[in-house]
């Protein structure tokens, strides 16, 4: 399947706390919803509102409004040629599935997925539930209020995801499956992830929110990837790991917080002999 190229455009963003005002201000966003006036805009076009997230809330609304399902199969979902959609399985509104997949029972597949030529899904997985995002206030009575999502879930040709697993959508960008991945039984991807080409994601796996993998990349069985990183091209990352931060491409890492595995596995040695060195320093 042919997938829409990148293009430019022209972003907008909100802001509705002055810890975050600089960053939003100085970031890629070309128009910003902002709470207040102020004086270096960097270029920028500000608009003004006494609630900005209630203002990006009404504009998901109007773009990506919910509509009820009045089936299993929608209407306006597009089906190519060869592919078998299993008994159970429920897709959305104005979800595309390539040529020649396969998608296994009870699969449930929300409005506006893409999926490519040639993609395996097995039973019980679901793609484009909405983002685990929330405003946090506790001046209101509910203190976590809801990020509405308006990104996709676009699984590149030859992907093949397992059973059980739960792909969200973007909150304002697409949450992206590359060329050619294969992911295992029980794994969370979160929203705004995008991941590379001919990667290997092992079952329990955790990935969070806007996360860059690279491609080729191993992630093996219970690793935890926090949100807003990048692991390099090529890097594998061993089991029950977890990554707070970026790694880089091309190396093999291992514990928490992860690290090259060779380093780690001396310090672990180190770590087994404190025993025996503190009972040496005792006698000295």
């Amino acid at each position: 399947m042919k997938f829409p190229q990148p293009v430019s455009v022209q972003c907008l963003c909100f802001v509705d706390h002055p810890k975050y005002y600089d960053t939003c201000l100085k970031s890629a966003a070309s128009f910003i919803i902002i709470n207040k006036e102020v004086e270096e805009r960097y270029g920028k076009t500000l608009l003004v509102c006494e609630q900005p997230f209630e203002a990006y809330l009404k504009i998901v609304e109007h773009f990506r409004p919910f509509v009820p399902a009045t089936g299993m199969i929608s209407e306006t979902a597009l089906i190519g040629e060869n592919s078998i959609i299993s008994p159970g399985v429920f897709i959305g509104h104005h979800v595309t599935i390539g040529k020649n997949c396969v998608i296994h029972p009870h699969v449930t597949i929300y409005d506006h997925t893409v999926i490519g030529d040639n993609v395996i899904v097995h039973a019980g997985t679901t793609l484009g539930a909405d983002a685990f995002y929330y405003n946090s206030k506790r001046d209101r009575a509910v203190w976590y209020k809801k990020m509405k999502s308006c990104g996709r879930v676009i699984l590149e040709d030859d992907v093949e995801i397992g059973a059980n697993c739960c792909i969200d959508k973007g909150v304002t960008h697409d949450t992206i499956v590359g060329q050619g991945t294969k992911i295992d039984n029980l794994v969370q991807v979160g929203h705004d992830v995008v991941i590379g080409r001919n990667c290997i994601i092992a079952a329990q796996v955790g990935i969070a929110g806007a996360t860059t993998i690279g491609n080729g990349v191993n992630l093996w069985g219970q690793v935890g990837v926090s949100k807003t990183l990048t692991i390099g091209d090529g890097a594998s990352v061993l089991a029950q790991s977890g990554v707070p931060s970026s790694l880089a491409g091309g190396k093999t890492y291992f514990g928490y917080p992860a690290e090259e595995a060779g380093i780690k596995r001396r310090e672990l040695v180190w770590i087994k002999r404190i025993p025996e060195i503190w009972e040496k320093v005792k006698n000295l």
